[in-house]
């Protein structure tokens, strides 16, 4: 008999669960796989899970009709099989795809070009193997139900095994393979189980054996080539590239420096310049926090940094206010790792592996300074812009404390999400500065209570020996711009940051855009 092995619902089973469970791989797959390019915003978020699931919906509607009208099984596995096989391909032509399409639509595109791209990209990449995996489940209740005595129980089992593997399709990519072998190979390892399965089906059957052939020798191909991939694969000089749970990791090296990026396009997260000079950059810029508080050489003080890095800002407190005792918070364990490795963190700075808010909150000590490091590109925590982190900052502040906050998308816009952040940050301190960072697009807000510490600085400039921090340093006070306080408010309850900053990507791509564009189009019409 033909269908000897569907005879057996426990087959049926094994399906329904590993489908389900590829299913959710695919969906933490795709937030790995455009990460680097788009961010791990709640909006890319968003977009991946509107078009799964718009995809399974389709392919339950698809899969139902078809297993009415033509009730083969050589066809579900058939659509399995091609699934494994675009699953496999996923991580290795879809960079090209999510490069391609993101060049093609910044060209035509002016206004909310991440959501534009992040959904198109998931079309291309996603949507076809979703759309197959969506018909599994109502065509195999159409082999799994004997008896209609029994088909709630039936659609209820194969519903429940769905669930459950779609639960450790979830934890299973994010705790166990993407951490430890990446996401390319973790996108194999799904398409081999579904390739197993069916192929297991099309032995009993004696069928299409070139077929499933062919999709071991591809998926054992890719797996060889899988140890060269790279999310940035335009690039030849990549020292280190990796993932954690929270971050894509790049690490380039030059003859002057050391370079950390948790992006393949834009933006510097660490640097480490070999020549010990100071980096021009906003790290630089942060050094008058200690100068406002009165720490010097002689005063040293207590400093906490949250959002670490690898240590940039750490290093340089280190170096030059000596007797400091420095600590830093980074949530990312493979990113403090790397500080040592790759970065020369001093074994004097005190590195605790958490969530920024969380460590605050769990301690009674004050700080003289609190760096706010943690933001990145539109990947805004929400819960680190709040009134209510403010206050907690200001709460582990001694009386002439200084809180700095890094904010990385400079605007010229009203109401953008700069002006929230200060005006936010307004709130709860009475004194708000900011300074923004030639030649780039950040700004570093200085926030304190006592306006006594602007005489501070200026005492404490005037008296450094260190003639790069003196310059930077009068840099910073020519730059310096007393903030008033407004009325946008970010709290707990509405802090609507990837929006927001949405709005200033937009303003920067279109900027750094324009002239390719003009130029483009010019060559078209």
């Amino acid at each position: 008999m033909e269908r000897t092995i569907l005879n057996n619902k426990y087959f049926l089973y094994i399906t329904e669960f590993f489908s389900g469970m590829s299913v959710m791989a695919v969906e933490l797959g795709a937030s790995r796989l455009m990460a680097p390019y788009f961010s791990s915003s709640q909006i890319v978020w968003t977009v991946i899970i509107g078009v799964i699931m718009v995809a399974m919906a389709l392919g339950n509607v698809w899969g139902g009709r078809i297993a009415d009208k033509s009730p083969s099984p050589d066809k579900l596995y058939g659509r399995l099989l091609l699934a494994s096989v675009w699953i496999a391909l996923i991580p290795f032509a879809g960079r090209y795809l999510i490069g391609g399409i993101s060049l093609l639509l910044a060209a035509f595109v002016t206004k909310n070009f991440l959501v534009w791209a992040a959904l198109f990209s998931c079309l291309a990449v996603f949507a076809f193997p979703c759309v197959l995996l969506g018909t599994v489940t109502p065509s195999l209740v159409k082999y799994a139900v004997s008896s209609l005595d029994s088909n709630g129980k039936t659609v209820g089992e194969l519903g429940a095994l769905n669930t459950i593997g779609s639960i450790i399709g979830t934890f299973l990519p994010t705790f166990i393979t993407i951490p430890s072998v990446g996401t390319a190979v973790t996108f194999l390892i799904f398409s081999g189980v579904l390739a197993l399965i069916s192929i297991v089906y099309f032995l009993s059957m004696r069928r299409h054996m070139v077929r499933c052939a062919l999709t071991v020798l591809l998926i054992f191909v890719l797996g060889c080539t899988s140890s060269t991939y790279s999310f940035a694969f335009w690039e030849q000089d990549i020292t280190l590239e990796d993932e954690s749970i929270y971050n894509y990791l790049q690490v380039k090296e030059s003859e002057s420096s050391v370079i950390l990026s948790t992006n393949v396009l834009f933006g510097v997260q660490s640097i480490l310049r070999k020549d010990a000079k100071l980096t021009g950059m906003y790290y630089d810029y942060a050094l008058a926090a200690p100068l406002m508080a009165g720490i010097t050489r002689d005063n040293p003080g207590n400093i906490l940094i949250l959002g670490l890095g690898t240590g940039t800002f750490a290093k340089y407190c280190e170096e030059y206010f000596p007797g400091c005792q420095t600590e830093g918070v980074e949530i990312d364990e493979k990113i403090a790792r790397l500080a040592t490795e790759y970065f020369e963190l001093p074994d004097s700075v005190q590195v605790s592996v958490y969530d920024g808010r969380a460590y605050l909150a769990s301690s009674e000590k004050k700080y003289d300074v609190i760096m706010v490091d943690a933001y990145q590109d539109i990947t805004i925590p929400f819960q680190m812009s709040s009134v209510e982190f403010f206050t907690e900052v200001s709460n582990h502040l001694t009386p002439n404390g200084v809180m700095v906050v890094n904010m990385n998308m400079k605007s010229s816009s009203e109401n953008s999400i700069n002006d929230y952040l200060c005006d936010t940050i307004g709130s709860v301190f009475k004194q708000v500065y900011t300074v923004p960072v030639e030649g780039g697009t950040n700004c570093e807000v200085f926030a304190f209570h006592n306006p006594d510490l602007l005489k501070t600085f200026e005492n404490g400039r005037g008296s450094l020996k260190d003639e790069a921090l003196f310059d930077m340093m009068k840099t910073v006070a020519r730059r310096m711009e007393r903030r008033e306080t407004g009325d946008l408010l970010l709290t707990d309850d509405k802090a609507p940051v990837e929006l927001l900053g949405m709005k200033v990507l937009d303003e920067i791509i279109a900027d750094e855009l324009d002239y390719y564009r003009e130029l483009y189009l010019g060559e078209i019409f």
